[in-house]
């Protein structure tokens, strides 16, 4: 890897605000190729990739993200666990195999990896890119939508685009609070360390170039712990509907 590629990855930014400048099929085609080759569990390739073109749909994705942005410019790509296909492939009665912790954590593992790499290709070729966790404040929904098989389950998504809009790259912990060695293993300073943290992040929000405010790495823990979507709670029985962790 280039020095110029380690100095890209350390200034990743998301995207939000895309042109209107299409992404070309090829280039759609490229990247579909790059998430196929990232490294995958057992060489079983157990995740599928929907690109989202349908303006209407596309809206109703991005009213169950809470974000505006989901449904405007740039290519809405959606990465799906999939053992379906296996099923079908194997050709046996009974699979509960596939919808095992196991292989959901398998499934789910190449799919984050081969978004992941999508994003890495695409901002190498100056684009920009979101990853968006937010499809999940009502998978059910979302399932409904895509009309997704059993033994499937959208995991994430991804608008790649060209960026409208200049950002800033947020400030990552102390390694010291997140890199151990032979176990877990927080430093004495940890409070300290975190502490300092919040002034960095608190300056970070007060002068970005956009959407100024008051906050820290603290508020945004605690806000992340004690509160969610509503339907964010129905995940474990959206992931039962769709045949995984359903066995002991």
């Amino acid at each position: 890897m280039s020095e110029d590629e380690i100095t890209r990855q350390l200034q990743h930014k998301s995207i939000r605000h895309f042109t209107k400048q299409s992404v070309a099929d090829a280039l759609i085609k490229t990247l579909i190729d790059v998430a196929q080759h990232t490294a995958t569990s057992h060489y079983l390739q157990s995740f599928s990739v929907i690109s989202i073109t349908d303006s209407r749909l596309r809206a109703q994705i991005a009213q169950i993200s809470g974000q505006q942005y989901v449904a405007e410019n740039g290519h809405l790509f959606i990465f799906v666990i999939d053992q379906h296909r296996a099923a079908l492939l194997a050709k046996q009665p009974q699979l509960q195999e596939l919808g095992s912790t196991d292989k959901f954590l398998q499934g789910a593992s190449d799919a984050l990896l081969a978004a992941q790499n999508t994003v890495n290709a695409a901002e190498s070729l100056g684009l920009g890119t979101v990853l968006l966790g937010s499809i999940l404040n009502d998978a059910k929904r979302l399932i409904a939508l895509l009309h997704l098989p059993t033994l499937t389950f959208p995991i994430i998504g991804l608008i790649v685009g060209y960026p409208d809009q200049k950002t800033q790259a947020k400030p990552r912990m102390p390694q010291a609070a997140m890199h151990f060695t032979n176990g877990y293993n927080l430093p004495a300073q940890f409070q300290q360390d975190m502490q300092a943290y919040d002034e960095v992040i608190a300056h970070y929000y007060a002068t970005r170039l956009t959407n100024q405010r008051a906050e820290s790495f603290s508020h945004l823990l605690t806000r992340s712990a004690t509160t969610s979507p509503k339907k964010r709670s129905e995940l474990l029985s959206a992931l039962h509907q769709q045949g995984f962790l359903t066995t002991k």
